[in-house]
């Protein structure tokens, strides 16, 4: 039996976790859960959503490792995250299923979770 940690779904939203975390890094210094509209919008389109914010990728990491402490601890190990996390295969631009929808949240959440492990006071 395939587990959901080794499937797509769930990789794409621990990848959507780190870049997200990395946009509230570079914005606010701190990383806030995603509201449920924009968990929904990348599960529908989640190639298109991350192509978007990989766009703005080179100047978030910049812009959160000029805040320094822990704000650039945490960009420089998230921006390594989402290199690692981007699956070296094409991804579908069709929408999630809703089976994989929630094996996408359950992926995001991990992944938020550890973040707030390791940056207690930067995650929300």
């Amino acid at each position: 039996m395939t587990r959901i940690e080794d499937g797509r779904p769930y990789a794409w939203g621990q990848l959507y976790a780190a870049l997200l975390a990395l946009r509230g890094l570079a914005v606010a210094g701190r990383v806030d859960p995603a509201p449920e509209a924009e968990l929904e919008r990348t599960a529908g389109k989640p190639r298109s959503v991350f192509e978007e914010c990989l766009r703005a990728v080179g100047v978030q990491v910049f812009a959160a490792r000029q805040k320094g402490g822990t704000v650039a601890e945490a960009a420089a190990v998230v921006f390594a995250d989402a290199g690692r996390l981007i699956r070296p295969e094409r991804m579908s631009r069709e929408g999630l299923t809703p089976r994989e929808a929630k094996e996408f949240r359950q992926g995001y959440e991990a992944r938020l979770a550890e973040y707030r492990k390791a940056w207690d006071g930067l995650v929300g």
